[in-house]
């Protein structure tokens, strides 16, 4: 009775367990090329691929840009006479997904295609697929989001914070406004003060030099 116990536990966990696949491979002129998976009812594919380019100028592989190549996705399910279950037209790099309804051998075919001269393109496919439940992938997704959600918190924190100093320079230049304004009033004022003792000495001086002149009778 324990071995069973153990044996259900460890095929749940098995289950929940998510596997990931990841290699490459080369192809000439568009040529299909397909992988064959076993998935249980209820498993979710995913994968991710990338296809480059040969340039004969670089010698080397590159991504192409623009709609220079695209990529056919075919999920088929070989248990069920080949029957087709998924065909999406994407760029030369992307994700999919695929929710295996029933439990079997499943076949993924890639096939990159090019307009023009690049038809026949020697091309570099590199896959990743990952096999896991919902719960598990939903798992991810939800820390994939609570990662971005921690992240967009630490931005909003340091917004703030910028957002702080930024009030305080505006504080001390009003502070450093007022200052200068009061400074320069002061120093407007004194010089009026300065300019009315000037004016004062200069009249009390004519007007002991008038009576001055006056007693000598010079004028």
């Amino acid at each position: 009775m324990k071995f069973v116990d153990l044996f259900i536990k460890l095929s749940a966990l098995l289950l929940l367990t998510s596997f990931t696949n990841a290699f490459y491979y080369f192809s000439n002129g568009g040529e299909r090329k397909c992988f064959n998976k076993e998935l249980v009812q209820g498993t979710v594919l995913h994968g991710r691929f990338n296809v480059q380019s040969y340039d004969d100028n670089l010698k080397a592989y590159k991504t192409p840009s623009g709609e220079e190549i695209s990529v056919i996705l075919d999920v088929e399910e070989v248990f069920d006479d080949n029957h087709r279950v998924m065909n999406q037209k994407r760029t030369a790099q992307g994700e999919f997904t695929f929710n295996a309804l029933d439990s079997g051998e499943h076949k993924i075919c890639i096939q990159p295609q090019a307009q023009g001269w690049l038809a026949k393109v020697k091309t570099k496919v590199e896959i990743d697929f990952e096999t896991g439940s919902d719960l598990h992938l939903d798992s991810k997704g939800k820390e994939v989001m609570q990662s971005l959600q921690n992240k967009i918190k630490i931005l909003n924190e340091r917004v703030m914070e910028i957002k702080r100093e930024q009030d305080l320079v505006r504080e001390r230049e009003a502070m450093f406004r007022d200052v200068s304004e009061s400074a320069n009033s002061r120093a407007m004022w004194w010089t009026v003060f300065q300019v009315f003792v000037l004016g004062g000495t200069c009249a009390w001086q004519l007007r002991h030099l008038r009576t001055f002149f006056v007693k000598q009778k010079i004028l």
